[in-house]
């Protein structure tokens, strides 16, 4: 049994959990998706002061205020950014980092620092025009990512993500990992891999080749980039092959 935080990427609240969350349950996992300030129930909160640092203090707050212990913390995409600082927080209560669809990042970096110019100066655009220059609305389908990435992503399914999708307070993005800190020695590493990042490290990208060496472990699920969306119920039983396999 592991107790699971479940962290979401931009624009998602801890709705986009609830179908994995229900299947982690019922394998006899605690499950507890988390929303962070600014997005899902809590959009009421967002402000143009919300960034990273607020995200970093949300998971790491919602860990100890309920005293989780042997916890696996999920990140997925976005979510890798904040879960990066937060984990080495948390010291002993940190049983496994999972990075779903998305990998750790270094010091001073920020997420717009891993996508291409023109994209972030499509979200900038975005940013000015309809977030009041503040906050990044849930961009088209179009500026999303391939069509591998929305694979599995029905039109349900889509409209479910532009119906309750939030937008993501746009410091999130730009400010810039301090600080991030050092995991405790027997952390388990391991990164669940959708079609695209599978590629990418199949590729051989040499930034990404240490997720290809220990203490990393990898497990691929064929699906696209929103797999609690896509395929929940797979994305539950990968989470739970990744612990009964242990370190």
């Amino acid at each position: 049994m592991a107790t699971f935080v479940l962290v979401p990427g931009a624009w998602l609240g801890a709705w986009a959990w609830e179908d994995t969350a229900q299947a982690l349950r019922e394998r006899g996992h605690p499950a507890l998706p988390v929303t962070l300030t600014g997005l899902g129930e809590r959009s009421a909160l967002a402000t143009p002061e919300v960034g990273l640092d607020t995200h970093i203090d949300d998971i790491t707050a919602f860990v100890v205020e309920q005293d989780l212990r042997d916890v696996t913390l999920v990140a997925h995409s976005y979510a890798s950014v904040p879960v990066t600082a937060a984990a080495g927080r948390l010291g002993t209560r940190l049983e496994r980092l999972v990075y779903l669809d998305s990998a750790p990042f270094a010091e001073g970096m920020c997420l717009l620092d891993v996508m291409p110019e023109d994209v972030v100066n499509q979200l900038h655009q975005q940013v000015a025009e309809y977030g009041d220059g503040w906050q990044l609305p849930l961009p088209p389908v179009e500026l999303l990512g391939t069509l591998s990435s929305l694979e599995g992503l029905d039109e349900g399914r889509l409209d479910l993500m532009r119906t309750r999708a939030t937008p993501q307070p746009f410091r999130t993005f730009a400010q810039r990992l301090n600080r991030p800190g050092e995991l405790a020695p027997d952390v388990d590493h391991v990164v669940v891999a959708c079609h695209d990042a599978q590629a990418l490290l199949d590729a051989g990208m040499p930034e990404l080749a240490f997720l290809s060496q220990s203490p990393w472990r990898r497990f691929h699920l064929p699906t696209g980039h929103w797999p609690m969306l896509s395929t929940p119920v797979e994305l539950a039983e990968t989470l739970d092959t990744v612990v009964s396999s242990g370190h």
